[in-house]
């Protein structure tokens, strides 16, 4: 069994939420009554053995993701659930299958593995392993590709597709607001932490919805890119392309899983499967391997633009992605015509929930926020509900000091906290060279993929929904 997240510790209730009541799998217990009764053992398998009259295997239960994201009973933590198709047993399966197929000759049968890797999940790697991020990025990609990856990608061309998105959908909002006050759309919450946006469909549903930004996150525009694009450029089916991502959250393996990134058309998940920083060093340790003794390979960069310097790259200040820094500062300048090159964060109730403003003239013409962990969440709902909420946007995290400390992420050493350890990550974070959104490579895949920046082509494939998950109040429910 994986190591579960800090999300799961009841001794650090800020990113749990006790799970309700109910639950819409329950498990049909068929019973016979028996004079003897029946002796129950475990065997090395695993499995639960039950002998009256001879023995039998009884039937191993398991919970889709999909169950998961149908029931209203738990809110978050998707780590806790028996996960078959979003592991590391499973990536290493269809490795292991493909090299059965080169063998046999049946090359029909391979499928082309894409990994796709995150800055935040190399950043936890480079640390844990005393490596530099970028030289973190080329172990990773010879350690992928010696297991049979085909290819190895960043996520920077997602990162910038998302934040380009996110600003203008925010742009859109706020005049359209402003144009007509009665419709109420803003604050915009950001959707790209998967726990946050599972807990606002499962416990908020319709009242949270309209105001979450509809843009997919990075993976999933990532998971577009290589499915609709890569699969294309290759003359591979979507089919039979294997999409693997490096995340440092389980929840994200939550997220791929949701039916909204199938395509029936293309008989394909956007992401196949999503692996963690934890998973990573749990498979080096299986192959009794150290990063360092990794073959450092360059990262591929199938885009058609020319391949950057590096691959590993900063998005502002915030290492969730840096959507509240970017978004204010591209709405001061398209909404307001001032440019802002210094963002001053003002600490509320702790350093997790923050605010920044923009003034003129003794008026305030923009307050935006940064919200991290539950404890602040349920605040910013609750002042939502009441209608006491001031914000225009909000840069919404499930984790206590966002991504760099998803509950995936490797845990510090005996005695190093878990809040100094995430520091020393933002450092290195801080130390990553800044990209530009606006830069050839986004320009050149919204002109030859996309149809144009503001296409229905790219808000079709760059955006998503959110669906309320109703309560269910049947007798068939399991009382905890």
């Amino acid at each position: 069994m994986s190591k579960f997240s800090g999300a799961l510790q009841l001794t650090d209730l800020d990113d749990f939420i006790t799970p309700s009541q109910e639950c819409i799998k329950p498990v049909e217990i068929k019973t016979t009554k028996s004079k003897t009764g029946s002796k129950i053992t475990i065997q090395d398998d695993g499995y639960y053995e039950t002998s009256e009259l001879g023995t039998h295997k009884l039937e191993k239960v398991e919970i889709t993701l999909a169950d998961c994201l149908a029931c209203s009973g738990c809110i978050t933590s998707a780590e806790g659930v028996l996960i078959t198709q979003q592991s590391q047993e499973e990536l290493l399966k269809v490795l292991n299958e493909n090299n059965e197929h080169k063998v046999a000759g049946t090359l029909d049968q391979i499928k082309t593995v894409v990994f796709t890797l995150c800055q935040q999940s190399c950043l936890s790697l480079a640390k844990k392993y005393q490596l530099d991020p970028e030289e973190c990025a080329r172990r990773l990609t010879g350690y992928f590709k010696k297991l049979g990856a085909d290819y190895v990608l960043d996520t920077k061309v997602g990162d910038d597709l998302a934040l380009i998105e996110a600003r203008n959908e925010f742009v859109e909002r706020f005049q359209s607001e402003t144009l007509d006050k009665t419709n109420k759309n803003l604050p915009m919450l950001a959707s790209s932490c998967p726990g946050w946006v599972c807990y606002a469909e499962k416990t908020h549903g319709s009242f949270i919805l309209p105001y979450i930004s509809t843009t997919r996150s990075s993976q999933q525009i990532m998971g577009m890119l290589v499915k609709e694009f890569l699969s294309k450029k290759l003359g591979v089916g979507s089919n039979r392309m294997y999409h693997v991502t490096l995340m440092p959250c389980y929840d994200k393996k939550l997220e791929a899983s949701r039916e909204d990134f199938y395509s029936e058309a293309n008989d394909s998940k956007d992401v196949d499967c999503v692996i963690t920083s934890i998973e990573i060093e749990q498979m080096l340790d299986m192959h009794k391997l150290n990063l360092m003794d990794c073959e450092a390979i360059s990262m591929d960069w199938p885009w058609g633009t020319p391949e950057p310097s590096t691959h590993m790259w900063a998005h502002e200040s915030s290492g969730s992605g840096g959507f509240s820094d970017h978004i204010f500062k591209h709405a001061a300048k398209e909404l307001f015509g001032m440019d802002v090159t210094h963002l001053d964060y003002k600490n509320l109730r702790n350093p997790d929930f923050r605010e920044i403003v923009l003034e003129k003239d003794g008026q305030l013409l923009l307050r935006f926020a940064v919200a991290n962990g539950f404890r602040n969440i349920q605040n910013l709902v609750q002042k939502l509900k009441r209608g006491k909420s001031s914000y225009h946007y909000v840069e919404v995290m499930a984790c206590p000091s966002g991504c760099l400390n998803g509950g995936a992420q490797i845990r510090p050493d005996s005695g190093t906290p878990a809040r100094e350890l995430t520091s020393q990550l933002e450092e290195l974070y801080r130390k990553l060279p800044q990209s530009c959104p606006d830069n050839k490579d986004t320009q050149f895949i919204y002109a030859n993929y996309l149809d144009g920046t503001f296409s229905d082509k790219a808000k079709s494939l760059l955006h998503t929904n959110y669906h309320a998950v109703e309560k269910m109040n049947t007798a068939l429910n399991i009382k905890w």
